[in-house]
């Protein structure tokens, strides 16, 4: 994995957790779950460049 792929998934993962904590602050539970989802996919692309260099090194 590029230092610009983790760079970009952590970033994701921030936007989502800003999102998530947004919505529970102003008790919208849309947001709050759109929140929780980008989390899971920016720590399923983590995953996904994990194995994908377990593979190639």
């Amino acid at each position: 994995m590029g230092i610009g792929d983790d760079i970009k998934h952590n970033a994701e993962e921030m936007k989502g957790k800003a999102k998530e904590a947004y919505g529970d602050a102003t008790d919208n539970e849309r947001l709050e779950a759109e929140g929780q989802a980008d989390q899971a996919k920016a720590n399923l692309k983590k995953a996904g460049d994990d194995v994908k260099d377990a593979f190639t090194n």
